[in-house]
């Protein structure tokens, strides 16, 4: 059944874990490969749904610090995806409005693909409809150590305020959902710092099959949800009341 969303119960930010490209392929007796061409197209969607709904900001774990173990064809053929849907889609999510920032340690990528990033991040930096980031070569340890590595270099006092600043998303608003597809419940070092207090939605679905409906269906379930934030619901209740 198609879900209805107002704009008042939209979340702020959407960050989403796309999990199951590779199970997806196989068990229609492809490659794994093809799994993830068929989430890129997902993940397409996913934006234009998140623009349609007045979502401002969309983060999507593309590829963790961790994917580098998987076999090499498999990596190599995911990069060179990134690399073509970058130049593909930036134009059209310049006409779009959507803003484009990839987060992650880019450092481990070769030339090519950072020169990819720098060129679609340039073309849709001074747009100001949906914030897309893509994580890539992201972890959540690595993004902590890298902000204190930020805060030492700058001798500056390590604090809360000062770390928040220091990682990767800066000061952009923490997720208010954070979706994991593909039937795994855990959250694999993304955004550890930012989710602290992120409500959490897991999906059987394999992210090829997650559309515009299951995300519907996961804010509809998030608009269920009381978040205190340490408070009680008492208080809550007071507060918007």
């Amino acid at each position: 059944m198609e879900q209805e969303v107002t704009q008042q119960n939209i979340p702020q930010h959407i960050a989403i874990i796309m999990d199951g490209n590779g199970r997806w392929a196989q068990a229609r007796g492809k490659k794994r490969i093809m799994g993830h061409k068929a989430g890129m197209e997902r993940a397409r969607e996913m934006a234009e749904v998140c623009g349609d709904l007045g979502v401002k900001y969309l983060t999507l774990f593309a590829f963790s610090s961790e994917n580098w173990n998987r076999p090499k064809e498999e990596v190599s053929f995911l990069m060179e995806l990134f690399a073509t849907s970058l130049k593909n889609e930036s134009k059209k999510l310049n006409k779009n409005n959507v803003k484009l920032t990839v987060i992650g340690d880019k450092d481990g990528f070769d030339a090519k693909l950072r020169k990819a990033i720098d060129k679609a991040e340039a073309l849709t930096q001074d747009n100001d409809g949906l914030y897309l980031q893509i994580a890539a070569n992201y972890g959540g340890r690595w993004d902590m150590v890298q902000a204190a590595k930020r805060l030492a270099d700058k001798g500056e006092a390590i604090t809360e305020e000062s770390i928040q600043s220091s990682l990767v998303t800066e000061n952009g608003p923490e997720p208010d959902l954070l979706i994991r597809t593909g039937g795994e419940q855990r959250i694999s070092n993304f955004l550890l710092w930012q989710a602290a207090y992120s409500e959490l939605y897991f999906s059987d679905a394999l992210w090829p099959d997650f559309d515009g409906g299951a995300l519907k269906a996961a804010i509809d379930n998030y608009n269920q949800r009381q978040r205190r934030f340490g408070k009680t619901g008492e208080q809550i209740a007071t507060v918007s009341h």
